[in-house]
């Protein structure tokens, strides 16, 4: 089975923290990003920010370096968490202003990619939540989060729009927390194109199995639209490469994502601080293509019976033989 490779635009440049927010490397503009991305042969995507690398302004600027780097328009993720106005949420804030601006960014990134010949919108509404106890009305600010979301989905039904769930960070606690929630928004919603994004270190730090979410998103309403790729010790969202903690669960994930048929974009959101986030970047890429070559030489029936019969040692001696012989 043969995936499409994407990035994440910024993951290719400077990464900051809350300790250095000026980055670890020097800055990159937005050009640059596009010559470092293309380094990387088996990428043919690129996911973009909103007010980071695309703005209702910049469009054709954009278009003129998606053709010239003969890149695709992988995503684009508005901006509902990097902005001050942001910091009580956006589709949910209890003010009527916010999430009306959330809701015409979001149609205002829509257009732009239409214009760019993109078909997906990812959303990460960081800060859509709570921090305290008895700070947030449970049911009415998730009636507005649906709400808002709606009106984005029937704005243009050719687009698709993906939520990215995440159970914490910025805010102690999210409203779209995991694969169960986002599915439940999703089919509360009701539209066709609005579906889920699944990144693999939100997962994890939900405490899920993320080849379970996989099979639970195609099992009620085939709703995963968009693959994040990464890695964490599950404690924080620390976007570390491919497979280099988690290498056993990368695996079936990448197995559930053949049984079930995905044809969507693996898309890569690392954010290297400290290493040279464009090797960082590579590595990620190289792995993501080792996991999708192991399970197509792997006959699928070895994993077919190991599921069936449910025996853990059975399972545990052909993963050691696979992996570590």
């Amino acid at each position: 089975m043969s995936h499409k490779y994407s990035a994440i635009l910024s993951n290719v440049g400077s990464c900051a923290d809350r300790f250095l927010t000026s980055g670890y490397s020097h800055p990159f503009s937005v050009s640059e990003l596009f010559a470092r991305v293309v380094q990387i042969p088996q990428i043919s995507g690129v996911e973009l920010i909103g007010n980071w690398h695309i703005t209702e302004n910049n469009v054709k600027e954009i278009k003129n370096h998606l053709d010239e780097h003969q890149l695709q328009l992988v995503s684009i993720i508005p901006d509902h968490f990097g902005q001050m106005k942001w910091k009580y949420g956006s589709f949910a804030a209890k003010d009527p202003a916010i999430r009306a601006e959330a809701i015409a960014h979001t149609k205002e990134m829509i257009d732009a990619a239409a214009e760019l010949e993109g078909n997906l919108i990812s959303l990460w509404p960081g800060q859509d939540g709570y921090d305290y106890l008895f700070q947030a009305d449970y049911i009415q600010e998730r009636d507005w989060f649906a709400e808002g979301i709606k009106e984005v989905c029937e704005y243009r039904p050719d687009m698709q729009i993906s939520l990215e769930y995440k159970i914490k960070e910025p805010r102690t606690h999210s409203y779209l927390s995991s694969a169960a929630v986002s599915l439940l928004i999703a089919k509360e919603i009701g539209t066709n194109n609005i579906g889920v994004t699944i990144d693999f270190g939100h997962a994890l730090n939900a405490y899920e199995t993320p080849a379970e979410s996989v099979a639970l998103l195609k099992r009620y309403g085939d709703k995963l639209f968009h693959v994040h790729m990464n890695d964490n010790f599950r404690h924080w969202d620390d976007d570390m490469i491919v497979g280099s903690v988690h290498t056993i669960e990368t695996l079936e994930f990448f197995y559930w994502l053949k049984r079930t048929g995905y044809q969507g974009w693996l898309s890569i959101d690392q954010y290297p601080y400290r290493e040279d986030s464009l090797e960082a970047v590579r590595e990620g890429v190289n792995a993501m293509e080792a996991f999708t070559r192991m399970v197509d030489r792997i006959p699928s029936a070895d994993f077919d019976n190991l599921i069936r019969e449910g025996k853990s040692p059975t399972i545990t001696a052909y993963l050691r033989n696979l992996l570590l012989t």
